[in-house]
């Protein structure tokens, strides 16, 4: 079972390349890996939430401030989707969003081409594992240079699938990689802001934030992306919860 976990990520990695090749290369402030989940609890609402939720925060004016206050005023982004070991979708390669335009085309990307929820993936499993690990991976070959190297998880269930989260997140966190998290709301994962905050997120200034519902999930991520970009809002204030 290893070995097939092993071949498979393989194999996403390989095709991640190719998108690689597509990237923008720039010297940015920062650089966010939004890694979505799209195991089979993701339904359709849910799939909406995730997809107009960053393609709001990515435009909102709050988050174009946040890159324009910035020292060099540039951020870079890449969205993929993720599930069990070996099924993950990259939707936007890293892009470099300085304006507003670049923002909006990002947004445009994530929304036209993201995942909707309507197609079902049978025994598609959550890998919090996988998903921190071809974050990582992103990282690694990320096209310029950051400041800050950031992997940004949201997801609605805990790990299930794949290897334990434990040596993945050491290994980006051994890297100089912070790992945040969102908690979409999740009846059956009542305390799931909890469980990433105490296995899922680390490096310097990690936090996980919890939405409360539906309507909140886009103000929660907005205020998330503005943080990581900025990192000079109080933790507190912002409802965020530290490592």
């Amino acid at each position: 079972m290893r070995i097939t976990a092993y071949l498979r990520l393989a194999a996403t990695l390989a095709a991640s390349l190719s998108w690689g090749q597509q990237a923008q290369a720039a010297d940015v402030d920062v650089a966010i890996v939004f890694a979505v989940d799209f195991s089979s609890s993701i339904d359709p609402q849910t799939a909406d939430l995730q997809r107009k939720g960053h393609a709001a925060a990515l435009t909102s004016p709050q988050v174009i401030t946040a890159i324009a206050s910035n020292y060099l005023g540039c951020i870079a982004v890449t969205y993929f989707e993720w599930s069990s070991p070996g099924r993950s979708r990259v939707v936007l390669p890293w892009t470099t969003i300085c304006n507003p335009a670049d923002a909006e085309a990002a947004a445009l990307a994530i929304s036209e081409k993201g995942f909707s929820g309507f197609t079902r993936r049978a025994r598609a499993g959550t890998s919090v594992s996988s998903a921190i690990d071809l974050g990582a991976y992103f990282l690694d070959n990320f096209p310029g240079k950051a400041d800050r190297k950031v992997i940004d998880i949201s997801g609605n269930g805990t790990n299930n699938d794949g290897f334990p989260v434990q040596p993945s997140r050491l290994n980006a966190v051994a890297k100089g990689y912070t790992i945040n998290a969102i908690a979409i709301p999740n009846k059956e994962e009542a305390q799931l802001a909890s469980y990433f905050a105490a296995n899922v997120i680390g490096g310097p200034r990690a936090f996980v934030i919890d939405s409360t519902g539906p309507d909140d999930y886009a103000i929660a991520l907005r205020r998330k992306l503005v943080t990581e970009i900025s990192m000079n809002i109080d933790a507190e204030e912002s409802g965020i919860a530290p490592q």
